[in-house]
C-alpha cells in the first residue's frame, strides 16, 4: 500500500467520495491503540487551515446518541441489539450533526465510525458483514470518510495500556482473543479499501505519528480551500 499516494484524486482535484464540500476524517483503532491521545492535536492542526471543524465521537455525538453511547457501554444486551443501537446512534449522528457540517463546508473529525463496527461487532462479536453492509446502506447512502487514520497495536500492549489508564467499560471488558479478532478485521478493512486509510503504528513516539498524520494531511489536499465559504 503507498500511504502517500492521493485518496480517490482528492488532493489531484478536490472531490469528494460523498460529494459535500465538507472534510470526513475518522479515527479508528483498539480499545488502548492511543487514537484519543492525538484527537485534540488534528483539530487544533486542521484549524490552522482556517476551517470550521467539528469533533465528534461514535457512538454519541448527538444528545440521544450520547444516552445510547451510555446503553451500549454499560448495559448488558444481546450482539444484535448492540449493532442495531449503534445504527440508531448512527442515523441520528449523520443526519443532525455530521451530514449537514459537511454541507455547509466544514471538517468532521469522527472519533470511531462505521469501520468500529465492522471491526467490534462483526470481527470482535462474529456478526455476519452481510448485516452491518445493509444497515450501512440504508442509514449512509453512500456516505464514508475521506481519509481514516487507523491506530495500530498489538493486543497485549493495548490492554495494558488500557489497564493502566481508566477504569474498563463493558467493550474493555473483553479478553485479549476479542481484541486479536477487533484488530484482524481492522486489517481487512484496510486491505478492501487501501485508499482510504493511513496505518499507523501506535508503538511510534507522539511526535512522529503526529509528523506523519500532518505530513498525510498535506498531501492528501485535506487542509485545501475550504469550497463552503
Amino acid at each position: 500500500m503507498n500511504d502517500a499516494s492521493p485518496a480517490n484524486g482528492l488532493a489531484r482535484t478536490g472531490v469528494r467520495g460523498h460529494g459535500l464540500p465538507g472534510r470526513f476524517l475518522s479515527v479508528e483503532g483498539i480499545d488502548g491503540a492511543g487514537k484519543s491521545t492525538h484527537l485534540d492535536w488534528l483539530a487544533e492542526h486542521c484549524r490552522q487551515s482556517g476551517r470550521e471543524v467539528i469533533v465528534t465521537r461514535e457512538p454519541g455525538g448527538t444528545p440521544l446518541g450520547e444516552r445510547l453511547r451510555e446503553l451500549l457501554l454499560h448495559e448488558t444486551m444481546g450482539v444484535q441489539t448492540e449493532l442495531l443501537l449503534v445504527f440508531a446512534a448512527r442515523c441520528e449522528h449523520v443526519n443532525e450533526l455530521i451530514r449537514p457540517a459537511l454541507t455547509r463546508g466544514a471538517m468532521v473529525i469522527c472519533d470511531r465510525f462505521t469501520d468500529s463496527t465492522h471491526a467490534y461487532q462483526g470481527g470482535g462479536r462474529g456478526l455476519k458483514a452481510g448485516w452491518i453492509d445493509q444497515l450501512e446502506a440504508v442509514v449512509l447512502g453512500g456516505l464514508r470518510p475521506d481519509r481514516t487514520y487507523l491506530f495500530d497495536l498489538p493486543a497485549d500492549i493495548a490492554a495494558r495500556r488500557r489497564a493502566a489508564a481508566r477504569e474498563a467499560d463493558r467493550f474493555e471488558q473483553e479478553d485479549l482473543d476479542f481484541f486479536e479478532r477487533v484488530r484482524a478485521a481492522y486489517s481487512r478493512r484496510v486491505s478492501q479499501d487501501p485508499e482510504r486509510f493511513l496505518r499507523l503504528d501506535g508503538r511510534e513516539t507522539v511526535d512522529t505519528l503526529r509528523a506523519r498524520i500532518a505530513d498525510d494531511l498535506a498531501t492528501q489536499g485535506l487542509l485545501g480551500h475550504n469550497a463552503g465559504h
